[in-house]
């Protein structure tokens, strides 16, 4: 192997001109593009082993489906076949003379196709001087009031006709520019409270806004009377600064942010000319937004669809606020949005379109369709409901799954995946010689059943609950993780998991789960570590602002930190001992508003909590209760991640309209199912090993080649940094040894991390020291290419007088046996022909036998089949 150090030339192995190439390694086994590159020439191979081993995890971006991107077509699709026509809304109220409402026709064809027909639609007023129709942006049309009365509007689409009734009330009463509704809006809209412009804490050239209008009385002040009032003119509004600058008039540092022809220009210029007026007591408060449509599946003629967005106001009254609301797009590369909410098809899949309006908002869920040449549908066996839900979604966005995996593919995945461990080579054999039916289901219920599925299971736990010793200390630390394995290994349902921490109280040592209040040591932090663990929310952004992209506001954030008010501290019978008790008092108050809050449950709430409650009791309840929606999804999501590689949601913890799940429909009934089968966490992992989704191949097929998120292949990844160095260890027979842990333990049961465990660091091991899966790096880097190329663990590891290849050849085996146990002990395969000839060349053709043999295992735990859970 190496001479007598490890160093950078690496070379004393010199003569692998096939080691870790396509010939010997992984040529068969890994789909197209993720064999192990480069001939390892003497000269030459430290530096390209590197590159090569680098480029593992590096790939690049691409479109969600299909090659290139499909552009909207500029001929209009035909209207042949025109069966029905619609028209939202159905009826139009205007109230006030600048009342507005955009109209969408939609068209219903033979072959119940449906598709935004409103370009082709003609609008007839039946009294102009009451009811004015325009055209408005791209092919839209916007109704406006002329005078008071009632009138009808006919929209024709070829033959088809429709009318649609019209009322127009209070026309001849003015009313002024709402600040809180329209003024804060227009800047929003013309972008001038973001957080990269004046809405950025701190300001930009001295002006400073609130962060999208959260803060109506700084702006108020900061309009009306900062120095003096120089930033606007009433007299001549059309001259102030506020105008003049987005307009870039004058110099203006954020660019152009507003034009003259839009309505944000409007409702500034007027709001500025009436004065700077302060709402009436009457303006009533946005409720919430309503969007149309909410969702729509377009087939290959379908490239556009106008979005409009209703404000719903405390007083019953609905407005047409789509010019002032703010859109954007999941997945520009399936569709983009204009700043008039028209949506435009760019390629095949599905996006989200997220309309903001103040501190509301709402989602309208878009799919393109196209028909794929070549493509169809196979019927593959669906093996329960996970199958019916994900083929479901591949047949309607024309995608082939790909085929199943191996007995070899699969009993290495399924090893991996529930016990964190390869399968050992005994284990290997007596798998794939089983030629009984249903051995694939047996060896999940066998691994899922098993102590090492809770150990495995417990490191996931452990890392988001923060079980560390700068959190806890070493005894609150062993009791907390072992109480968390005993949950999992008595498969402890997850309502009752996270009851007993939100609730728990007493000695952190006599009730670990009481532990979590350890490490949360202040509400604020229990807020944001309890929504993103058991809510799969990350609402930290509410903690200054309200969120920019969920309906969450500060109110939201404090309300919940109420509920945690009162956790208190007291040392117990040791001085490192601490007993959480629930205090008589302690508020948590809203620092914008000043206003003391009361415990809030989100999409239900404030609620009254008697003084002699623990609120913490009322919050948990409705937490685990199904009248939340967040809880079971959040916990299935993290399974399923876990699992494929992928979540539903991704990542598994920030679930928010802006970040649809790729598959809503197997959300929501793994959730159910979840539920109904006692939120046992066994289930959930049973029902998705066994599935035929988790059993496919990662090898694709050229209709699935860019599918990175609807799991119609297995998902390639980097073993984690506590699956891959127990890996090395099993391959080489060499346990690894850590300070303070019992021989032969292994790295996915420790306790906590090592702090100074290099090789584990360097592989993205977290510390703990946040509530974010995020935390553990799952990118590749050079340090870890020398690590597995030319580092002391694995080089020593290889060559130990107790490893595998010493011991085999001390046994008296032939090369061929040897070479059979590494592959069968790394790969949880046999070599091919191929691979075993290479390997066999290489040996009878070096002066060295061990040195061979061990340049074998070296080559094997450097191929990307071993690198990679596949």
């Amino acid at each position: 192997m190496l001479a007598n150090s490890v160093n950078v030339t690496l070379l004393a192995r010199s003569s692998l001109p096939a080691l870790i190439s396509n010939e010997l390694v992984g040529a068969a086994h890994l789909p197209e593009g993720n064999t192990m590159n480069g001939s390892r020439r003497a000269a030459t191979r430290s530096i390209w082993a590197v590159v090569a081993w680098a480029g593992v995890c590096v790939g690049a971006s691409l479109p969600l489906i299909g090659g290139q991107a499909v552009l909207a077509q500029a001929a209009a699709p035909t209207l042949e076949g025109l069966a029905q026509i619609a028209v939202f809304p159905e009826k139009i109220d205007l109230t006030g003379a600048r009342a507005k409402q955009h109209l969408v026709v939609t068209g219903t064809f033979a072959n119940g196709e449906v598709r935004d027909v409103t370009p082709h639609a003609e609008f007839v007023s039946t009294n102009p001087q009451l009811a004015a129709v325009a055209k408005t942006g791209a092919a839209g049309v916007v109704v406006t009031p002329a005078g008071e009365g009632a009138a009808e509007l006919l929209v024709k689409v070829g033959a088809l006709e429709v009318k649609v009734p019209v009322q127009v009330k209070s026309f001849g009463t003015k009313a002024p520019v709402s600040f809180k509704n329209e003024m804060l809006a227009s800047l929003t809209k013309a972008s001038c409270n973001m957080g990269a412009c004046h809405g950025s804490p701190s300001g930009k050239g001295g002006f400073r806004l609130s962060l999208r209008g959260y803060d109506p009385v700084l702006d108020i002040m900061t309009l009306r009377t900062e120095f003096q009032g120089r930033r606007t003119n009433v007299m001549a509004p059309e001259e102030s600064l506020l105008l003049r600058k987005p307009l870039m008039e004058l110099a203006h540092g954020g660019g152009r942010r507003l034009k003259k022809s839009e309505v944000s220009y409007f409702v500034m210029r007027d709001w500025v000319g009436e004065g700077m007026q302060l709402d009436q007591a009457a303006e009533p408060d946005l409720v919430k937004v309503q969007v149309y449509p909410e969702a729509r599946v377009f087939q290959k003629a379908g490239d556009r669809q106008q979005i409009l967005v209703l404000g719903h106001f405390a007083d019953g009254s609905i407005r047409d606020v789509t010019d002032l609301a703010c859109f954007s797009s999941s997945s520009e590369t399936v569709g983009r949005v204009g700043v008039d909410g028209l949506v435009e098809k760019v390629s095949r899949g599905e996006t989200a379109i997220l309309a903001r309006y103040l501190d509301k908002m709402a989602t309208s869920y878009i799919t393109f369709l196209e028909d794929v040449p070549g493509f169809a549908w196979n019927n593959p066996p669906e093996q329960n409901f996970v199958d019916t839900q994900v083929f479901n979604k591949l047949k309607q966005l024309q995608i082939l799954p790909s085929d199943l995996c191996s007995d070899e593919e699969f009993l290495r995945r399924a090893y991996l995946d529930a016990v964190g461990r390869l399968p050992s080579a005994e284990e290997a054999l007596a798998y794939l010689v089983d030629s009984s039916g249903g051995k694939r289901d047996a060896l999940v219920d066998k691994l899922v059943d098993s102590d090492e599925f809770a150990s495995y299971w417990t490191l996931t736990l452990a890392d988001v609950l923060r079980v560390n010793n700068k959190k806890l200390n070493p005894t609150g630390v062993q009791k907390f993780r072992h109480w968390i394995y005993e949950a999992v290994r008595t498969d402890m349902p997850m309502d009752k998991f996270a009851y007993e921490i939100l609730t728990a109280r007493g000695s952190v040592y006599k009730n670990p789960p009481a532990n979590y209040w350890r490490a949360s040591r202040d509400p604020l932090d229990a807020t944001e570590t309890t929504a993103q663990l058991f809510l799969g929310v990350r609402i930290q952004c509410a903690k200054c602002h309200n969120h920019p992209f969920e309906r969450w506001t500060q109110d939201n954030y404090y309300g919940i930190g109420a509920a945690f008010a009162r956790v208190g501290r007291k040392v117990g019978s040791t001085p490192d001992e601490e007993v959480i008790l629930v205090s008589a008092g302690g508020e948590v108050t809203q620092p914008r508003t000043g206003k003391q809050m009361k415990t809030h449950l989100l999409l239900t709430g404030d609620v009254d909590v008697p003084a002699t409650e623990d609120r913490r009791v009322v919050f948990a309840k409705w937490l685990v209760s199904p009248e939340n929606p967040f809880f079971a999804k959040s916990i299935v999501n993290r399974i399923w991640g876990q699992l494929m590689g992928r979540g539903i949601v991704e990542p598994v913890d920030d679930f928010r309209d802006s970040n649809p799940p790729s598959n809503a429909a197997l959300l929501d009934q793994l959730a159910k199912e979840f539920a109904a089968n006692g939120f046992s966490r066994r289930y959930v992992v049973k029902t998705i090993m066994k599935s035929r989704t988790y059993q496919l191949s990662s090898r694709k097929n050229e209709f699935n080649g860019t599918d990175e998120i609807y799991f119609s292949h297995a998902n390639t990844r980097l073993l984690s940094a506590e699956t891959l160095l127990d890996a090395i260890c099993a391959v080489t027979a060499v346990p690894e040894t850590f300070a303070g842990a019992p021989a032969g333990t292994r790295a996915v049961e420790l306790t906590e991390p090592p702090t100074d465990h290099y090789f584990l660091k360097i592989f993205g091991q977290p510390q703990r020291e946040m509530a974010c899966q995020c935390e553990r790096s799952n990118e590749s880097n050079l340090s870890q290419a020398l690590q597995m190329i030319n580092g002391p663990l694995v080089h020593g590891k290889l060559r130990d007088a107790n490893g595998r290849i010493h011991q085999l050849i001390t046994a008296g085996k032939t090369d061929a046996e040897i070479i059979e146990q590494l592959y069968l002990a790394a790969l949880a395969r046999k070599p091919v022909p191929a691979e075993l000839d290479a390997a066999t060349k290489h040996i009878t053709g070096s002066s060295d036998r061990k040195l061979a043999l061990e340049d074998i295992g070296w080559a094997l735990l450097n191929s990307k089949e071993f690198l990679f859970q596949h």
